[in-house]
């Protein structure tokens, strides 16, 4: 698979941009998204998509947003962390990556390349939510799939755990 900034420099050339410059995924058939799981000591953040969002309304899923822009992941993760937690740099004691995957959600014709990530913290934060949330919870690792999440939220932790570790 290709590197990341060039593949989001590659899409930059073929979809519109939003007027603040970055990239409109909101009519492609693919778009790179990162995946951010929160983690304190053995709990990591779940948070439940409001129905202002476009896709998967009312599921649970960790910190994710569009890689929109040619930036470092490193800037992207620590942007999403701040706009969707209120979490900053100063908090993080470690961010591991897991390999980017693929998969196609048939039902709204979109092919995701997730980049998935961990970010450790130091202690156990308070959170504030933006307006993609309308709630959040601290859960084990293994409580994920009694949750109703995106699709393959499971996923995404075991490839970033594995690739971490």
């Amino acid at each position: 698979m290709k590197n990341y900034l060039d593949r989001v420099k590659e899409l930059s050339k073929k979809l519109p941009k939003f007027p603040d410059g970055r990239i409109d995924y909101s009519n492609s058939d693919i778009a790179p998204v990162v995946t951010v799981f929160v983690k304190y000591q053995d709990e990591i953040l779940l948070l439940k998509r409001s129905n202002r969002v476009r896709t998967y309304q009312g599921k649970w899923n960790a910190v994710a947003g569009y890689l929109d822009e040619i930036k470092p992941i490193k800037q992207v993760v620590l942007k999403e962390l701040e706009e969707e937690t209120g979490l900053g740099e100063e908090e993080i004691e470690k961010i591991s990556h897991g390999r980017p995957y693929r998969f196609k959600d048939a039902s709204i014709n979109k092919t995701w390349i997730v980049h998935p990530v961990i970010v450790e913290l130091k202690e156990k934060p308070e959170i504030t939510l933006d307006w993609e949330h309308t709630d959040y919870r601290w859960v084990r690792m293994d409580e994920l799939s009694h949750f109703d999440t995106v699709p393959n939220l499971v996923k995404s932790l075991e490839v970033v755990l594995k690739d971490d570790g």
